[in-house]
């Protein structure tokens, strides 16, 4: 259960195998997929379905099918406003959305594209269609977006975002994936579709500015006042993803002294440095990947990178380095709770089963309620929509907030509003983010934490995903009494097993999106306490797969 970091980690990606781009792109509309066969059928996993061309698990077919299913899906839960679609870097991006228009088209939705044919993240469609949908009954907006999101270059993703704003819930995207493998069982016959020429000149396709609406609305997220005022030196890596030239926009409309390390776009993700496994993976919580910004840390206040849809974030301060996400996750609502006076005093922490132990306190200390939930965004999107969650997250490096007035500002991850914080905090308590987690460690205890991530079969995860507490036989974790074993969190299942002390945690889950699972622990007692757990994780997981 243990992962193998790879020779090549942190290397040039040059020095790995780059992806033939040719061929990516020919398979995807060569290949055809065999429903008979599981890993190639579309499935939801945590955020759309994603896969690659390549293994016939994201192929034209995939696309035509899942948005000729959010076709019919919209029509029968009554959505009758515009699709918003947003569009990540990656290769498999462009042919996904050129297929997605040429069906939503075909079915007479009125769509709304990137003016310009500007890359979109993430959290600007979220926003743009909780914009529209303010104050509606009717004519209600939802969106597509087709990315993979951090995932290596030969992959493609597309996940749908309904009225709320947020990705989708389980209901939605059974019924979505359900649908479109029927219509691949039956040879696409069922899918309406039109030539992507004609889509793009149809009376029902308009371009819209993405960028300069959620740009323009960021004061009421941030007090980018104090960042300016301050005159936090920030530094910014995209990694050559969709955000790639929002950050100039922010900088120049904001006066912040804001340095964008590099707006190339390289569908080979050449630039990157390769994670822990040699593969190119652009994850700005990775050490291995962040190599480029790590290198800058003295140059700046703050720094920050965002994952290739942008609704993930890495933040790089002088005292420490790369923070990792748990520590910056809980900087982040130490900071928020106490700096936000527009929101209710019983807004929620949010924060999923696998993340840091320290949130539970920092909640605690605040008199602040705790929101936990399984893994996946989707579970915060009720309380981010409606206020009653201030602050939602996961240990991914995944987080949005509310509005300084408590309204909803993106009710998907935010990777750009959730990096700028950075800056904020910087500004308003002169103290860089990883200064600020130490401060709070030192008043409520410093966990030590970790998470493997090791390769698995799909039959692995199934079963994995299946765990329940009573296959679980042991009373003590690393030498302290279990208080509990758990496979649910707010009344859901969290897709694996969490084993809790006193004193330290462990969770084991098949990844939703990459053919790994992960086993997550944490100790407030050391890092030699936390490997004990761990080791002792790796036993019971073990005896309970037989």
């Amino acid at each position: 259960m243990s992962a193998k970091i790879s020779p090549l980690a942190g290397k040039p990606a040059t020095e790995g195998t780059l992806v033939d781009l040719p061929a990516l792109l020919a398979a995807y509309a060569d290949l055809k997929p065999d429903p008979a066969v599981p890993e190639q059928r579309v499935a939801f996993g945590t955020s759309g379905h994603r896969g690659s061309s390549f293994n016939r698990s994201f192929n034209e077919a995939h696309v035509l099918a899942v948005v000729q299913a959010i076709c019919e899906y919209r029509k029968q839960a009554g959505v009758d406003g515009p699709v918003y679609v947003g569009i990540d870097t990656h290769a498999l991006s462009q042919p996904a959305f050129e297929s997605t228009l040429e069906v939503l088209a075909a079915n007479g939705v009125d769509t709304m594209v990137s003016a310009g044919g500007e890359y979109t993240p993430t959290p600007a469609v979220s926003h743009a269609i909780l914009v529209h949908n303010r104050g509606r009954d009717s004519g209600k907006a939802d969106g597509i977006v087709i990315t993979p999101s951090h995932n290596p270059p030969d992959a493609g993703g597309i996940k749908y975002n309904p009225p709320h704003g947020g990705p989708a819930d389980t209901d939605a995207t059974k019924w979505i994936a359900d649908r479109a493998n029927a219509l691949i069982e039956g040879g696409l016959r069922d899918v309406r579709r039109m030539p992507y020429a004609q889509a793009a000149r149809a009376s029902t396709t308009h371009a819209f500015d993405f960028l300069q609406r959620y740009v323009g609305d960021l004061g009421d997220a941030l007090d980018l006042d104090i960042i300016r005022a301050s005159g936090v030196r920030m530094g910014v890596d995209p990694l050559g993803g969709a955000g790639v030239h929002y950050w100039s926009a922010i900088g120049e409309r904001y006066g912040l002294d804001l340095t964008v390390v590099s707006e190339v776009v390289d569908k080979t993700f050449a630039f990157m440095s390769l994670d822990w496994d040699g593969k190119v993976r652009m994850d700005p919580s990775s050490a291995y990947a962040m190599q480029r910004l790590i290198h800058l840390k003295d140059t700046f206040d703050v720094a920050f990178a965002c994952d290739t849809d942008h609704d993930r974030h890495g933040v790089v301060a002088p005292s420490t380095g790369l923070m990792p996400a748990n520590h910056y996750l809980a900087a982040a609502a130490w900071y928020l709770f106490q700096n936000r006076p527009g929101w209710s005093p019983d807004a929620a922490v949010g924060k999923t089963a696998v993340s840091t132990g320290l949130l539970d306190r920092v909640a605690a200390h605040l008199k602040r309620p705790l929101l936990e939930v399984p893994v996946g965004f989707k579970y915060f999107v009720p309380g981010l929509f409606d206020g009653s969650v201030g602050f939602g997250c996961e240990e991914s490096a995944g987080a949005s907030f509310l509005a300084k007035d408590a309204s909803a500002w993106s009710t998907d991850k935010d990777g750009l509003v959730a990096a700028l914080l950075a800056g904020e905090m910087t500004a308003r308590l002169g103290r860089d983010p990883g200064e600020v987690y130490r401060d709070i460690t030192g008043l409520l205890g410093d966990p030590a934490n970790a998470r493997i991530d090791a390769p698995a079969s799909h039959a692995q995860k199934q079963k994995l995903s299946k765990l329940a507490p009573g296959q679980v036989s042991s009373q003590t974790l690393a030498g302290d009494a279990i208080t509990s074993v758990v496979n649910q969190a707010d009344g859901q299942p969290i897709g694996g097993i969490k084993v809790m002390s006193a004193q330290a945690w462990f969770a084991a889950r098949p990844s939703g999106t990459e053919d790994i699972y992960k086993v997550y622990g944490e100790s407030f007692r050391g890092k030699d306490h936390l490997a004990k757990v761990l080791e002792e994780a790796q036993a019971m997981v073990d005896q309970a797969l037989g």
